[in-house]
């Protein structure tokens, strides 16, 4: 073996280490600061976990603020636009990946069996694990919801792609084939928002901004509450129309 080889060899074995066995190099005192002081006293550990909680709270209820005033008119236009097509038969499709997933199938449950309200048609297109290993398997990860936007979209529909990131192929492919058969997007994405803030294939995108994924997700689901809230309350106000201009018509006669 060459010396190289060698050096090459020792190179990929440490790196293979460092991946399975990650050390204090990758820093987790963002998260848990007091873990590598090593701290014995029960009371001080105590201390700095509430500590911890407190901070972690107050930091995700001033992203959940910053974000819902950042995005406050275009939240009411989306809810607006969304409202509009539900009253025409429209359906709702969200997916993610990871964590984004489990927060895509909040959203559709939170539309399709709100606790108050009015029902609307919503899937999650991750929610299937037959149909997503199966397309994933035969056609490629990067196209399991696009080719569900293809097989079940109409254009009066409305596609949500969730992203931390703002960055997955496959949601980005999905919403180019959304936006071509005329869906209305939607994109909740994190830090800077990454593809998703700058594509144009998305009528909207809402990008909380952070470095935390946590914070992120906790933001989405906040921004996703709001944008359900106002569909309700149009499509109350819409409802609530004919009726009145009848009750009107009524009264005046």
């Amino acid at each position: 073996m060459t010396d190289k080889q060698t050096t090459d060899t020792e190179t990929t074995d440490k790196e293979t280490t460092d991946k399975e066995n990650p050390t204090d190099t990758e820093n987790t005192n963002f998260l848990y600061p007091f873990i590598d002081a090593e701290e014995t006293d029960a009371v001080a550990l105590l201390t700095d976990l509430a500590e911890s909680a407190r901070g972690k709270a107050a930091e995700s209820a001033r992203l959940q603020r910053a974000s819902l005033d950042e995005y406050a008119t275009q939240i009411e236009a989306a809810g607006q636009q969304m409202a509009q097509r539900f009253l025409r038969g429209g359906r709702l499709y969200t997916f993610g990946n990871g964590g984004s997933s489990t927060d895509a199938a909040t959203l559709a449950s939170l539309f399709s069996r709100p606790a108050l309200g009015r029902p609307l048609a919503a899937w999650s297109l991750a929610a299937d694990t037959s149909v997503v290993t199966a397309l994933g398997n035969d056609v490629g990860f990067e196209l399991i919801f696009s080719r569900q936007i293809i097989a079940h979209s109409k254009s009066v529909d409305i596609a949500v792609a969730l992203s931390t990131s703002g960055n997955s192929d496959d949601l980005m492919t999905a919403i180019v084939e959304a936006k071509r058969r005329g869906l209305l997007t939607i994109g909740f994405a994190g830090h800077d928002g990454g593809r998703m803030a700058v594509d144009e294939s998305f009528d909207y995108c809402f990008t909380v901004r952070s470095q935390s994924i946590h914070r992120i997700q906790e933001s989405h689901a906040v921004v996703g509450y709001r944008l359900w809230s106002v569909v309700q309350e149009h499509m109350a106000r819409r409802s609530s129309q004919p009726r009145a201009a009848a009750s009107g018509t009524g009264a005046t006669r």
